[in-house]
C-alpha cells in the first residue's frame, strides 16, 4: 500500500475492556478504588521513607524510586482507562497515543534497570555485608539512580522514534485498552518484519535476560545462605523473596507482550491490567506487609499524626 494516497490516522480507537456498559461501570469503580490505593500507597511509602531516618539507607532509597515509578506508570494509562469506562467512543488522538507509548517505555524501561539494581544491592547486603557500606555509598546509589533514568530514556526514545517514522493511514483500531508498540505497528501500511524483529530483540530478549540473571541470583543467594543466616540476613532474605515476587509480575508482562511478532492474542488485556494496575498496587503491599522496618516505620509515623493531633 502506499502511504502517499492515504489520509494519515489522526486519531486510534480503543477497544477497551469490554463493551457490557454495565460491567463497564462496574470495572470502573473497582479501577478507581485501584487507582486510588496506587496513588496513596506508594506516596505514604515515598513519604514514610523521606521521614524516617532509620530509612535512610539504599535499598530504601531504591524502594523510594519504584514507589514513584509505579504512580507515574499507573498514571499514563489508568486516567484514559478509566474516562473510556464512562464513554461509548474509545479514541485517542495521535500525539497522545505517542505520548502515552513514550512514557510507558520510558518508566518500564527504568523499572527494570532499578529491579536489577536492588537485586544488586541485595546480593551485597547478604553476601557481602562487611563491605556493603562502602561499595553502595550514597555516591554510588546516585550514580546508579541516573543511569538508569537516563538508560530508559534512550530506549523510549529510540523505540518511540522508530514508531513514529512509520506511516500509518488505517485501520486505525487498536484491541486493547492504551497505546502499546506492539499493536501500533500492525496498523502501519508499511512492511513491518524489521521492526518486529528489533522489538524482540531489544524489549523481548533484554526482559528474558534481566528476568533470568535475576531469578539466578537469589537462587545463588538462597542456596548459600539457607544453613547459617543471621537476624539482619533473615531480614534481608524477607526483602529479596518480595523482590522476586515483584520481578515476576512485571517481567512476565514484558516477555508475555514483547517476545513474539505484533499480534492480538486474548490474554493482551488481562496481562495488561497486571502491568498497569495490579503490579503498582502490589509493590506497597508486598514492600510494607513483608517488611519489619517500614512496617515500624508507619507505627510511629501514625501514632507521631495522633500526637500532634491531641495536642
Amino acid at each position: 500500500m502506499d502511504p502517499e494516497n492515504h489520509t494519515r490516522v489522526s486519531e486510534f480507537f480503543l477497544s477497551g475492556l469490554t463493551t457490557n456498559h454495565a460491567v463497564e461501570l462496574a470495572l470502573f469503580t473497582f479501577f478507581v478504588v485501584v487507582y486510588v490505593l496506587i496513588i496513596l500507597g506508594n506516596i505514604l511509602i515515598i513519604f514514610t521513607i523521606a521521614h524516617d531516618q532509620h530509612l535512610h539507607s539504599p535499598m530504601y532509597f531504591f524502594l523510594s524510586n519504584l514507589s514513584l515509578i509505579d504512580v507515574c506508570h499507573s498514571s499514563v494509562v489508568m486516567p484514559k482507562m478509566l474516562a473510556d469506562f464512562l464513554v461509548d467512543k474509545k479514541s485517542i488522538s495521535s500525539e497522545g497515543c505517542e505520548a502515552q507509548m513514550f512514557f510507558l517505555h520510558l518508566f518500564a524501561c527504568t523499572e527494570i534497570f532499578l529491579l536489577t539494581i536492588m537485586a544488586y544491592d541485595c546480593y551485597l547486603a547478604i553476601c557481602n555485608p562487611m563491605h556493603y557500606g562502602t561499595i553502595m555509598s550514597w555516591k554510588m546509589c546516585l550514580q546508579l539512580a541516573t543511569v538508569m533514568w537516563m538508560r530508559g530514556l534512550m530506549h523510549s526514545v529510540s523505540l518511540t522514534a522508530l514508531t513514529l517514522n512509520l506511516p500509518y493511514c488505517g485501520p486505525s483500531a487498536i484491541d486493547n485498552f492504551f497505546c502499546n508498540v506492539p499493536l501500533i505497528i500492525k496498523l502501519a501500511c508499511t512492511n513491518i518484519h524489521v521492526l518486529e524483529m528489533l522489538l524482540v530483540a531489544t524489549s523481548g530478549l533484554i526482559s528474558v535476560v534481566c528476568f533470568l540473571v535475576l531469578v539466578t541470583s537469589y537462587v545463588v543467594i538462597l542456596v548459600s545462605l539457607r544453613k547459617h543466616l543471621s537476624e539482619g540476613q533473615h531480614k534481608a532474605l524477607s526483602t529479596c523473596a518480595a523482590h522476586l515476587t515483584v520481578v515476576t509480575l512485571f517481567l512476565g508482562h514484558c516477555i508475555f507482550i514483547y517476545l513474539r511478532p505484533a499480534k492480538s492474542l486474548a490474554a493482551d488485556k488481562v496481562v495488561s491490567v497486571f502491568f498497569t494496575a495490579i503490579t503498582p498496587l502490589m509493590n506497597p503491599i508486598i514492600y510494607t506487609f513483608r517488611n519489619e522496618d517500614m512496617k515500624n516505620a508507619l507505627r510511629k509515623l501514625c501514632r507521631r499524626q495522633i500526637d500532634s493531633q491531641d495536642k
